[in-house]
């Protein structure tokens, strides 16, 4: 009998969703979580029977778990994926990797040289209806893809405004980094992580009059992505603008056919015998927690059998140079050549 993984969970914001995650898998045992929230901490405790609380991550790392999960802020995954890398310990990241594209080279630097798993938690790779469309496009369903396009816009909903969350010195960003890093991953993902070549993009923010507090980021990001191979990749991705409504999609154009994702319902659009068809897969979606579930499982599995995990923190690095790219474009009105 495999000896279980003990895991440790570092900030219980979103990271709850991670103990859970972690507690529905019988395949480790979660011995510590830690957050700077005494309150919560005792109630996740309780919620979830776990034997340790810290209020600081580094008596959790001392108390050598095999595994954690960093769900911090942004501004502190790179230094605390960096000190549990140091002390021997596989790191689950949560979006985004890092501040920057620097920050996360360090982590990545890390983890070779502490020969540790370093995984990104882009939990949107995990849904049915993306791996479904990840297997057709491998079967060489769509053909060559040279075009695709995704967002993630919102017609209100600026989260936890006055906080963190919205501060450029410790998140980074705003939709762009929240939710725009998801979709233009998930688009990357599918048709093989083609490296990024440019960016040319622009950010507007007006709608940060309406909330209270600090809020020094833009409310909707939108990009023109050049990436390797000649294809084109246009992003958008808002908190608050004057769309009908909140949705999430992925389109993408090929030479045998094209294929959306509008919410977690897939389409392919080809032809046979002459005949312009659509076809809709049946699948059940997964729910987002089950998608956490999914994205833990698949790496608890790769530690144990050695494997590399789906998302690796190389491939957070070149999210992070196009995000950060991104960004600069949209400072200096040009496009920013990457790599």
């Amino acid at each position: 009998m495999k000896k279980k993984l003990r895991v440790g969970v570092i900030g219980l914001g979103l990271g709850r969703h991670h103990l859970a995650g972690y507690v529905g898998n019988d395949e480790v045992d979660v011995v510590g979580i830690a957050d700077v929230n005494g309150e919560l901490l005792r109630t996740m405790a309780q919620e979830y029977h776990v034997p340790n609380t810290y209020t600081s991550y580094t008596d959790l790392l001392k108390s050598q778990p095999d595994l954690v999960s960093i769900a911090l802020p942004n501004y502190l995954h790179a230094p605390a994926t960096i000190d549990a890398l140091k002390a021997g310990v596989h790191v689950l990241c949560e979006k985004p990797m890092a501040m920057n594209a620097a920050e996360a080279q360090r982590m990545v630097n890390a983890a070779h040289g502490n020969k540790r798993v370093l995984m990104i938690a882009l939990n949107n790779r995990f849904r049915t209806e993306a791996q479904v469309l990840k297997k057709l496009i491998e079967e060489d369903v769509l053909g060559e893809i040279y075009y695709a396009k995704t967002g993630w816009m919102r017609r209100r909903g600026i989260p936890g405004a006055g906080t963190w969350f919205t501060q450029k010195a410790r998140s980074g960003g705003g939709p762009l980094i929240d939710l725009g890093v998801h979709m233009i991953d998930l688009t990357r993902w599918l048709i093989g992580n083609p490296k990024p070549k440019s960016v040319l993009g622009a950010t507007y923010a007006k709608f940060s009059d309406t909330e209270q507090g600090v809020i020094d980021v833009e409310d909707l990001a939108m990009a023109f992505i050049k990436l390797e191979g000649g294809i084109s990749l246009i992003a958008e991705t808002s908190w608050a603008s004057h769309v009908p409504s909140e949705g999430a999609y992925v389109k993408l154009i090929g030479t045998k056919g094209g294929a959306e994702i509008i919410g977690d319902k897939l389409t392919i659009y080809t032809e046979m015998h002459g005949q312009q068809v659509d076809i809709t897969p049946a699948y059940t979606p997964r729910a987002w927690a089950d998608c956490i579930a999914a994205e833990i499982a698949h790496l608890v599995t790769c530690i144990r059998d050695k494997k590399t995990p789906m998302s690796t923190g190389e491939q957070g690095m070149e999210m992070m140079k196009i995000l950060e790219g991104i960004y600069k474009s949209a400072d200096q009105g040009k496009t920013i050549k990457i790599g």
